[in-house]
């Protein structure tokens, strides 16, 4: 892939994200790269301010998984692929870790990247039979109570059946990208990304039948706050909030656009795994292997 112009996405209160972007600017401007942020760049980085509809070719975030989500808003509305650096603590979705960035300039110069799409959702909020509200998500969408006193009531809806009414904290929607995110901190399972699938995580839920569940990735999936739920919120990757009234209804489907994840090498997701979780793996031998 031959990259001509790179936006920078840095997070705004980490020194080493800024002296780490501005180090990248230099080393791919020096090789001809255009360079530039969405917003006016923060002391130290000397790029130009784009506009939101200026082309690109490539998003590179220095953060955490939160700056890669902000940063994948751009990517997937210019339909371009997302390299991210991660400074963060998990930083699952992030390519590079802080001691491999020097490796960035390199990579996006050469266009020596390998490009994995990832699956999003389209989200719909319809009030009295009509759309009021769309958006879309990469990890997860979550309808969420709007204060803490109460829990909201909702009944979940799968392919146009009624599936279950829960009074609870809340309703995730989510990704195998997602699914080691929000999801899986409230209790739902990690699913490989190539696995064609989404996920329906109750959260804190008050009923017998409240297990996370997997469904196939052409489900049609829909949440009805009901009439007599107080007011709930609907979060898109935390970054993008739709207030919800009692009586909508969510509908959530496979997104018509991926995102389109940079990785510099083609490692296995269980390597992920257990790098990003420092899973214990000592005293595994593997078939086939002599003990030392």
């Amino acid at each position: 892939m031959n990259v001509e112009r790179v936006l920078l996405v840095v997070h705004p209160s980490r020194p080493m994200a800024l002296e780490m972007a501005a180090a990248c600017a230099r080393g791919l401007t020096e090789r001809g790269i255009a360079v530039t942020t969405l917003h006016e760049a923060p002391q130290g980085l000397d790029v130009s301010r784009a506009h939101e509809t200026a082309p690109i070719d490539l998003v590179v975030v220095f953060g955490g998984d939160g700056s890669i989500l902000r940063g994948s808003d751009i990517a997937h509305a210019h339909d371009v692929p997302l390299l991210g650096v991660n400074l963060g603590h998990v930083g699952f979705l992030a390519e590079l870790d802080e001691e491999e960035a020097e490796e960035v300039v390199h990579h996006i110069a050469s266009g020596d990247f390998i490009i994995q799409e990832r699956m999003t959702l389209d989200v719909n909020v319809i009030r009295r039979g009509e759309i009021v509200a769309s958006s879309w998500a990469l990890n997860e969408a979550s309808i969420e109570k709007a204060a803490r006193e109460r829990m909201i009531q909702v009944i979940a809806e799968v392919d146009g059946h009624p599936l279950s009414a829960w009074g609870c904290d809340g309703v995730l929607f989510a990704t195998p990208t997602g699914s080691t995110g929000y999801a899986w901190s409230a209790g739902g399972p990690v699913v490989w990304p190539t696995v064609d699938a989404m996920l329906l995580v109750p959260i804190s839920a008050h009923a017998l039948f409240a297990r996370p569940m997997v469904v196939s990735g052409t489900t049609g999936l829909a949440l009805e706050v009901l009439p007599d739920s107080p007011p709930a919120v609907l979060w898109c990757d935390g970054q993008r909030l739709i207030p919800l009234e009692s009586g909508d209804r969510v509908e959530v489907v496979r997104g018509s656009r991926p995102v389109r994840l940079a990785r510099l090498r083609d490692s296995l997701f269980v390597d992920r795994l257990v790098k990003k979780f420092q899973l214990p793996v000592q005293g595994w031998s593997g078939r086939g292997k002599e003990s030392p």
